[in-house]
């Protein structure tokens, strides 16, 4: 190995040993379950829905309270696309506050509310989330381009196609319906009527005091019919995300009930968009079925509205203990040295 070749390895290895392993400073971390079953047929009833080309990744979860409050206080300290609503403070399911005045502004989760979804959210504020993902998600990252191009700061009126390159973003009505209620397990599985695995309507949980939802992470259940008082017998209805009831196939809770969340519809450009899923609110099973879906302007924001994101499969990347990359840049230096040596003396 020349010495010129020898140098650019130790810089090459110097610069990993400064590398930060987590990948989004500001952000809570984001858990994923995979979609798989590319090329996976249509539902029939209702017909021609959940036909997804290539497999993906979607939220585990909603997006919560405190992920929320992450990306406010990282990039609304001014707030100058209204990202914050005053009744995530003021009203039974909004779970944030904010303090200060503008330029200064700083934001908190409300008491027992951190895990629980963020409501109050437009189709914009969920894409600027997005593009704040996309772009590295901390205080210096774009809202603004990314995973969508937002123009002249709107904040209503006709939504934008997703770019080619996008990350993070909201997943089409096929992608939500598909990791909602498709069977898996292969191209024709077949689709069930609720995102619980079941045919059957859920039963309403109930929550302690504290807003853990009473079914935990099985059974067929859903947070819906104001079934989930709580905060001493307020008016709390949002309850804690994975608990209440089963998951869907694929490993995705809460596709019905808590909130609803918005979908993309085809994906194309538009001045509406879809919300599926059911809600606290809703009083029938059948709101939160495969059959029931809506579509609302992109600037609504209601208390029984959220989002949750889709990201591309990533191929899986060898993990990397922190703790003992020391130890290998220390044995691979002093290889390295050794050899330096030894060319040294044969020159």
């Amino acid at each position: 190995m020349s010495r010129s070749s020898l140098k650019t390895l130790s810089l090459w290895l110097a610069a990993v040993a400064c590398l930060s392993f987590g990948s989004l400073a500001n952000a809570e971390a984001i858990q994923w379950v995979t979609v798989g079953d590319p090329g996976n047929t249509a539902d029939t009833a209702p017909a021609g829905l959940g036909a997804v080309a290539t497999s993906f990744r979607i939220m585990k979860y909603e997006f919560t309270n405190q992920q929320y409050t992450d990306f406010l206080n990282s990039v609304a300290k001014t707030d100058t696309y209204s990202l914050y609503k005053a009744d995530m403070s003021g009203n039974y399911s909004g779970g944030i506050t904010r303090s200060g005045s503008s330029g200064s502004y700083t934001y908190a989760v409300k008491p027992d509310m951190g895990d629980k979804p963020v409501a109050y959210v437009s189709w914009f504020d969920a894409a600027r989330v997005s593009n704040w993902y996309q772009n590295g998600a901390t205080s210096s990252s774009s809202t603004e381009t990314g995973a969508y191009t937002l123009v002249g700061g709107q904040i209503s009126g006709t939504a934008p196609t997703v770019n080619a390159d996008a990350k993070f973003y909201m997943p089409t009505a096929d992608q939500w319906y598909k990791a909602a209620y498709y069977k898996g397990g292969g191209t024709n599985a077949g689709y069930w009527n609720y995102a619980t695995q079941s045919d059957t309507g859920p039963t309403r949980v109930t929550a302690n005091g504290t807003g853990v939802g009473s079914a935990g992470s099985t059974g067929n259940f859903a947070n819906f019919n104001y079934g989930a008082s709580w905060n001493n017998g307020g008016s709390y209805f949002v309850t804690t995300v994975g608990t209440n009831g089963g998951e869907s196939a694929y490993g995705a809770f809460d596709m019905n009930g808590n909130v609803y969340e918005w979908n993309d519809l085809t994906g194309a450009a538009g001045s509406s968009r879809g919300w599926r899923g059911g809600s606290w609110y809703v009083t029938s099973a059948s709101d939160m079925s495969s059959s029931s879906s809506y579509t609302f302007p992109t600037s609504d924001e209601t208390g029984d509205l959220g989002f949750r994101l889709v990201s591309p499969v990533i191929a899986p990347v060898p993990e990397i203990d922190p703790a003992g990359m020391g130890s290998v840049l220390a044995l691979v230096t002093g290889a390295l040295g050794l050899l330096e040596r030894r060319r040294l003396k044969a020159s």
